[in-house]
């Protein structure tokens, strides 16, 4: 099966977004540090999912993105469709040109755990993930991470 990291990253930033929703605005620089997501492959994800209408950007100080609507509305198959992804199980592609440019014996199976894959993560909503006890595990670690990262950089000032 053919997940590439395009589809990975999107979800994975969604689900940041999503966990933090109520902080406001989210910049894609906090994601970045969070999920240690590259900030310009950020970029190109946000652009694709603005123009699916699955996040809104706010623009200026303290701006950032914020999930188009509640996250028990967005789905994780929507994330990956919105990247142009494609969940494909079989071997070729979906090209059905799998033998000797003919279609293998095996396709059509192929084709149907293709859109097997492609319903369950339709059914899968962000709010579901966050509610999920191992992905508020994975979130607190990540803040604990952050706080020290923070905490690490604070000039110790000297009193004379």
């Amino acid at each position: 099966m053919r997940l590439t990291t395009k589809g990975r990253y999107a979800v994975t930033a969604m689900l940041d977004l999503a966990i933090h929703a109520e902080s406001g605005p989210i910049s894609l620089a906090d994601i970045s540090n969070r999920q240690e997501i590259s900030l310009s492959y950020l970029e190109q994800l946000f652009s694709k999912l603005r123009r699916n209408d699955l996040v809104v950007s706010v623009r200026g100080p303290g701006g950032g993105y914020l999930l188009s609507r509640n996250s028990a509305e967005i789905f994780v198959a929507q994330i990956i469709d919105a990247v142009n992804e494609e969940v494909d199980a079989t071997g070729c592609g979906g090209q059905a040109d799998c033998q000797s440019g003919e279609v293998c014996l095996t396709h059509h199976l192929w084709c149907d755990l293709s859109e097997q894959i492609h319903k369950f993560l339709s059914e899968i909503s962000l709010a579901s993930l966050v509610t999920r006890r191992e992905v508020q595990d994975v979130s607190e670690r990540q803040h604990r991470r952050e706080r020290e990262k923070q905490e690490s950089n604070i000039p110790v000032s000297t009193v004379a």
